[in-house]
């Protein structure tokens, strides 16, 4: 077994529904050391995060070449898995997504997250994403490397609070049968905070389910208790650093 291999089993095996799995995500590789460093089972990047430590823009603003370079500088960084956060697959179609797929595994990447947001707003046909997250298992499967395919929607992310009804999750439970019966291996809903909502999601959904940490997020413990499998940080520690340095240097000119 090749130790790509071994790492993507080992990352697999992290999502257990009740023990999630903690992810704070980096950026670039000094940032995957530190993370490493402080105790992290495994790593992830964060779109928003490595768009901005490049100088543009979330939402496929940052060249692919680039987003792929960095993947390899992280894998060759640190020891652990680590997944990738490649938006919408930087393609209009799921050959496209394909080949970003491809590229992130050839890279080093155990794990990837493909969004259903569509740029612009709304979200693509759950029919269509269903078809772009098979090609990136088909993508996967040829090199012969168990990605973990984090389906991402943004159901709950795009819609206003006072719009997060059971009716918006009986929705986003129709699109999670759907990425599961086309290969993914994980749910991954952002925006969703709401502990009875969540409850409900957990006990319906085919796949486990990634939340991801933010402001009304209820704590770990209580994440735990609900049978959550992952928590990500996202765009969170990348400001969080960015405001200790510029503090630092507020201080350092004082």
């Amino acid at each position: 077994m090749s130790e790509h291999i071994r790492k993507a089993h080992a990352f697999r095996a992290l999502h257990a529904p009740g023990a999630p799995l903690v992810l704070f995500n980096c950026w670039d590789a000094g940032s995957a050391q530190a993370v490493a460093a402080g105790g992290a089972p495994a790593l992830a990047t964060a779109s928003w995060a490595v768009a901005a430590a490049n100088g543009y823009a979330d939402g496929e603003q940052l060249p692919r070449d680039l987003l792929i370079a960095n993947i390899g500088r992280i894998a060759r960084a640190v020891a652990l898995p680590v997944t990738a956060d490649l938006e919408r697959g930087y393609g209009v179609t799921a050959d496209d997504v394909a080949d970003t797929v491809t590229q992130a595994v050839r890279a080093g990447a155990v794990g990837c997250n493909l969004e259903d947001g569509i740029d612009g707003g709304g979200l693509r046909p759950a029919a269509e994403q269903a078809l772009r997250l098979q090609a990136a298992r088909a993508a996967a499967d040829r090199l012969d490397v168990p990605l973990f395919i984090n389906a991402r929607t943004d159901a709950f992310l795009l819609a206003a609070p006072g719009e997060h009804t059971p009716e918006l999750l009986e929705a986003t439970l129709a699109r999670a049968h759907g990425y599961a019966a086309h290969g993914a291996d994980g749910l991954f809903v952002p925006g969703l905070v709401d502990a009875a909502l969540i409850e409900r999601l957990v006990r319906a959904s085919p796949l486990p389910v990634n939340l991801m940490a933010a402001a009304g997020t209820p704590p770990l413990a209580t994440l735990r208790d609900l049978g959550v499998a992952r928590l990500s940080h996202g765009p969170g520690p990348y400001l969080l650093a960015m405001r200790a340095l510029e503090a630092a240097a507020r201080g350092a000119a004082a």
